[in-house]
């Protein structure tokens, strides 16, 4: 069944284009990946989308993406309220209303 993952975070002051650049030369050839977003959601802040074939397959590549994160680190500011750099959360879909 078809699985999403999405990541928010809010860039340090000045880092938004590096932050994007480094998500425009991210790997496209993650197994089990359909498509990988990043999306502007405001001044700074960011979410990730992932739709994945599977949830098995989010969770097989959480170490690649966990290394891929370790270089986005340096342009992340805490999100706060204990969250830390990012804000994930991931799942299986259980509806799908069709446009």
């Amino acid at each position: 069944m078809t699985a999403f993952n999405i990541v928010r975070f809010r860039v340090k002051p000045g880092r938004e284009q590096e932050f994007i650049d480094a998500h425009k030369k991210m790997p496209a050839d993650i197994a089990g990946s359909r498509r990988l977003s990043l999306v502007k959601t405001g001044d700074r802040s960011f979410c990730f989308v992932g739709e994945w074939n599977k949830f098995d397959d989010i969770v097989a590549a959480r170490a690649k993406m966990g290394g891929i994160l370790d270089g986005l680190r340096p342009m992340l500011e805490d999100l706060g309220s204990g969250l830390g750099l990012t804000d994930p959360v991931s799942g299986e879909v259980v509806a799908e209303i069709k446009g």
